[in-house]
This record gives structure tokens, C-alpha cells and sequence, in this order.
């Protein structure tokens, strides 16, 4: 007997969605936060405490540390107290200046000074090799270690700064009272969204970026800048530049005296910048491939229209330089071979080794700022500015605060701070995918970065490549930028310059004194030479690396020289428009 037929299933109403009821609430929490997830903070604080909690070892040799510690410190404060020259035991980094004032030296803040190191090497001790911790947790661990030993130095402590001391003593006070104005006016003027104090005396147009050209191509996402020729002649290869979208190109257009621009159209090359547009939340859908398409192949078309039949030297800096190298592996696979040389300054190709940045992007942070792209359209930069400058907060931001609230002193600003303070937005979608892909992921290098549907490959670009990095580039370590060796097939002539992130590229001749360079090729077929060992070998030139460059440029051109392009080509479409700098660079 057949069994009996089951009933028919009671169709179910689907379920409401509430994903954007939570993507706001989180989006919400992200600008308490300024873009910085609590589970940044709480999954390897819970990770270190729940193991540590497990490890009774670990337990007795750091409990065996603190009192081996302990004694020394206090057999060391006796013979200080008797001794104003006794040999401390503890002794801060090279790059660790919080202690230099001589004032440190004297009792008792010398004591304070040596416990206050004596502590932060026991709690790195701590924070690192616990049974179970990840060591991506442990990294981030460490990276929590010296934010917090560092927030509670006695140098971050007015009471217990010397200097602090004596300058209150010296000036019954006033130096407080400057400091609380100090501090009421940089509230104001940032709830008002105005500069800070000292940069409204640097104007776009009349003391920065006033290197002559017109702009000659723009479209939604970039303008072009063509800068008027200085020379009879030009090289026949035109040099473009493509700075990145989180900063504004004149970093390299600074003061007349330190514009790479100038100097460059100076040693005779006819010159083309990308002026990016500060994007808003109108440009949300704005992708990386945008910049790739609509900013970098766009602006080589356009100079092939105004320098016919010419290759180009490309140079891209920071974010720049990484989409650079996309756009040329790109050309590269579909035998585009417009491209005279590649030069890639603070830009990386590889994110594998991308620096402590690194600790503060996971899929929990990234997702954290997708919800909050999400909601506003684009992530403004002054949400990361502080993520920058927690990686060097004992140089960029506890000393400033002291200075300047504590001690009353106003710093004076440079044309590199004005230009620093005048930050920009980067578009949702872009952004995501620069994090994801990149930072993440690090497709680019792993051989699964596709562009139209097809992958791409460094090594398939024959363009020789200059690629620099800084000493003390805490964005893009320059260990990283040297990666590019390791992926591209053809000629590399890297460089390592003195300096950071900005103040290592803009480094004019005969400018600062004390800076200098390393520089060595590796020719297509020689063996990779790892950083370490690269950096013993190479050898050391002393001055800027600008002439250095501009040789390279010139062995890597044709050496041919002709009379400058026309500004621009009308009869192409691509008219003069306004004087450089351009309309966007004005965007706020």
C-alpha cells in the first residue's frame, strides 16, 4: 500500500533583513572611534591574557625578570645617589629622544628616566613568545605595549619633567597659561575645520605650487598638468607623475626652492602632473580601476596626443607608484610599450612586510571602515591621520602635545606642514578594494590581481625601473619598496635615502645638510640580492638623489633633445585650460 503523500511545506514569509540597520549602527560607532575597530584593541588584548592565563611558566620566568629587574634598579639607585655620573642599566633606542635633555641625567630623574625604561622592556617581555598567542597577536600586543608604557612616561607627566619643571619655575606660569590658549585655539579651529595655526600664510597658487603650466586635460576623477618649458630643448621623452590620491601633488610642487617640478623642467625635461580630485560622497562608486583607467592610461593618451610617437618616463609616488605599477603591468601584458622607464619613490608593490601599518588593518578593522565608508561615501584622511601617528607617537605626537600645551611654545610651520595639514578624502569602493586586494590579500604579487577579467604580472614589464625608499618611512618601509626586485624582470636601480615618507622625496640639492644616499643597479638576469645584504654593498653618496635620478633618467631615454611641445593640442581636443595649479587642487 502506497504511502501516504507528505503535505505540502507551509510557504514561509522570508525573514526581513536587517544588515542596514547594522551596517549603521557600526558605521556610527566608527566615527566615535575615528575608523579604529575596538576588536583592534580587544581580540589580541583577549588572546595575550587568555594564554598567558594558561602558561604557568611564562608566569614564573616574568615574575623571576621583575625581581632580577627590581634588584638591579635598586642596587643602580644607590650608587646614583652617590654618584651623579654612575652608568645607567637601561638605555632607550637610537631613535628614542624622549630622555635626551640633559636634565635627565641629574637625580632624581635619572631614577625615573631608568625605571621607566626598566618597565617598558619588562611589559615588551612581556607581550611577546606566550604559549598559543598568535603572532599577529603578539605583534599587535607589542604594538599596545609601547603605546601605553609610552602614554605613562614620566617625560609625557609635567610633574615629573624636568624641563616642564624648570620652565614653569622660570616663568611663574605663564608657560601654562600660553598652553591653554594654545589649546582653546586649536579646538576652535578644529570645530571649525580651519588649518592649523601659521599655514593660511602658505596659499596655493602664490607660495606653493606655483611652478608655470596650464592644465590640459581633466576629467572626473584627475586634472593634467603640462608645465611650460624653461629650456631651448627638451629630452624627447616627456616625464609624467602621478602622485597619490591621499595626499595633493604638490608635495611635489612645495616652495620655489625645493620643488621637485621645477627642477626637474629646469634639467630640461617637459614635465606632466596628475592632480587628483578630492573626492566626496558623489564619487562613493569611484573603483581602483578608475584610477587605473580614468587617471593613469588617460593622461598617457593625452600626452601621446600633445608628444606624438614619444615613450614616457612614469613616476609614481606613495599610492601612486602602486598604481603605477598596475597600470604598466597592465600595458605590459597587452604589449602597450609606451613607457620609457618606471620610477617607483615610497611606493610598494608587495604588502606582505608593509610595516606596524599592518597591525592596524585586519578583515575586522577593514570591515569596521567599509560600514563606515559605506555611510559616508569616502573615508576622510583626517580618520587615519592619528593611526599614522600612533606609529611614531613617541616622535609625532606625545612630544608636540607637550610643547605645545604644556610648555606653551608654538611651532613654527613649513611650507611641508602646510601642506601636510591640507588633507583629502579617498572614495569608498576605491578604497576598499586597495585594503582588501592589496593590503590584504596582496594579490598583485601572489599572481592574482586581475585587471579586465585577466591577471597581471610585475615580471612582465621590460621597462628598466628606479625604485626609492626612505630610512624612516613608517608608511611604506623601505625594506618593502625593495621588494620590487624580487618580482620585476628587468634592470633595477633602487635607491635608500635619509629621511621619511615626505622629507626623504623633497630633498632638494644642496638643501638640508647631513642628508645622503645609497644607490645600486641590479641588471635583468643577476641574481636577487635580499635588502639586508643590498644595503652593505651599495654604496653611499652624500648630498640629495635628485641628480642622481635625473642621470638615471637620462641613460634610460633616448638622449635625444627637440624643441618643446606646443602647450597642450587643441586640434586633439585637449586645449589649454586654466594656469596650473588647476581647479581641483583647491578642493576642500
Amino acid at each position: 500500500m502506497p504511502a501516504p503523500a507528505r503535505p505540502a511545506p507551509t510557504a514561509r514569509a522570508p525573514l526581513p533583513s536587517y544588515a542596514t540597520l547594522d551596517r549603521s549602527v557600526r558605521a556610527s560607532q566608527a566615527r566615535a572611534t575615528q575608523g579604529l575597530s575596538p576588536m583592534a584593541v580587544a581580540a589580541p588584548l583577549a588572546d595575550w591574557a587568555f594564554h598567558l592565563a594558561q602558561a604557568p611558566g611564562k608566569q614564573m620566568a616574568l615574575a623571576l625578570r621583575l625581581q632580577v629587574l627590581a634588584m638591579r634598579y635598586a642596587l643602580w639607585l644607590a650608587r646614583a645617589a652617590a654618584d651623579p655620573a654612575a652608568e645607567p642599566i637601561a638605555r632607550p633606542e637610537p631613535d628614542d629622544r624622549r630622555f635626551a635633555d640633559p636634565a635627565w641625567s641629574v637625580w632624581p630623574f635619572n631614577a625615573l628616566a631608568q625605571g621607566s625604561l626598566l618597565t617598558e622592556a619588562w611589559w615588551m617581555e612581556a607581550a611577546r613568545h606566550v604559549p598559543g598567542v598568535t603572532h599577529r597577536h603578539e605583534e599587535q600586543m607589542s604594538f599596545l605595549m609601547r603605546q601605553l608604557t609610552a602614554l605613562g612616561a614620566p617625560n609625557n607627566i609635567p610633574w615629573l619633567n624636568p624641563t616642564v619643571i624648570a620652565r614653569t619655575v622660570n616663568e611663574g606660569g605663564m608657560n601654562l597659561l600660553r598652553g591653554a590658549a594654545n589649546w582653546l585655539e586649536d579646538c576652535d579651529r578644529q570645530l571649525a575645520g580651519r588649518p592649523p595655526v601659521g599655514a593660511e600664510e602658505f596659499v596655493i597658487g602664490r607660495d606653493l605650487a606655483v611652478t608655470p603650466g596650464r592644465v590640459v586635460f581633466r576629467n572626473e576623477v584627475m586634472e593634467l598638468i603640462q608645465y611650460a618649458p624653461t629650456t631651448g630643448t627638451v629630452h624627447a621623452e616627456p616625464l609624467l607623475i602621478v602622485p597619490a590620491w591621499i595626499m595633493k601633488y604638490y608635495v611635489l610642487d612645495l616652495s620655489p626652492h625645493n620643488s621637485l617640478v621645477r627642477w626637474l623642467v629646469e634639467q630640461g625635461y617637459t614635465v606632466f602632473m596628475i592632480s587628483w580630485k578630492n573626492p566626496d560622497e558623489r564619487d562613493r562608486e569611484t573603483s581602483l580601476d578608475d584610477y587605473r583607467r580614468r587617471g593613469v592610461m588617460a593622461t598617457l593618451d593625452a600626452i601621446g596626443a600633445i608628444a606624438p610617437g614619444r615613450k614616457v618616463h612614469a613616476c609614481g609616488y606613495c599610492l601612486g607608484g602602486t598604481i603605477l605599477s598596475i597600470a604598466a603591468a597592465t600595458m605590459a601584458r597587452d604589449h602597450d610599450d609606451r613607457l620609457a622607464s618606471m620610477t617607483l619613490l615610497a611606493a610598494q608593490t608587495d604588502f606582505a612586510e608593509a610595516g606596524e601599518l599592518m597591525l592596524l588593518t585586519d578583515e575586522e578593522q577593514v570591515g569596521w571602515l567599509e560600514d563606515l565608508m559605506w555611510d559616508q561615501g569616502y573615508l576622510d584622511t583626517h580618520q587615519m591621520s592619528g593611526a599614522f601617528q600612533m606609529l611614531r607617537s613617541n616622535q609625532l605626537v606625545w612630544p608636540r602635545l607637550l610643547r605645545r600645551y604644556v610648555l606653551g611654545e608654538v611651532d613654527g610651520m613649513t611650507d611641508l606642514m602646510a601642506w601636510n595639514a591640507d588633507q583629502t578624502r579617498m572614495p569608498a569602493r576605491m578604497h576598499g578594494q586597495y585594503l582588501r586586494g592589496l593590503f590584504l590579500e596582496n594579490r598583485l604579487t601572489a599572481g592574482r590581481f586581475a585587471v579586465e577579467g585577466r591577471v597581471i604580472a610585475l615580471r612582465d614589464i621590460t621597462a628598466p625601473i628606479f625604485a626609492l625608499g626612505t630610512v624612516r618611512d613608517h608608511i611604506a618601509p623601505w625594506r618593502s619598496v625593495y621588494k620590487v626586485a624580487l618580482f620585476a624582470d628587468t634592470d633595477v636601480t633602487y635607491a635608500l635615502v635619509d629621511g621619511g615618507h615626505n622629507a626623504g622625496i623633497v630633498s632638494e640639492p644642496g638643501g638640508r645638510t647631513g642628508r645622503g644616499y645609497q644607490l645600486m643597479m641590479r641588471r635583468h638576469g643577476e641574481r636577487y640580492m635580499d635588502p639586508d645584504t643590498w644595503a652593505m654593498f651599495a654604496p653611499r653618496h652624500e648630498g640629495s638623489w635628485w641628480p642622481a635620478w635625473r642621470d638615471w633618467l637620462v641613460a634610460a631615454g633616448s638622449g635625444e633633445r627637440t624643441p618643446p611641445p606646443f602647450m597642450g593640442a587643441p586640434e586633439q581636443g585637449l586645449p589649454p585650460l586654466e594656469p596650473a595649479p588647476g581647479r581641483y587642487v583647491h578642493l576642500r
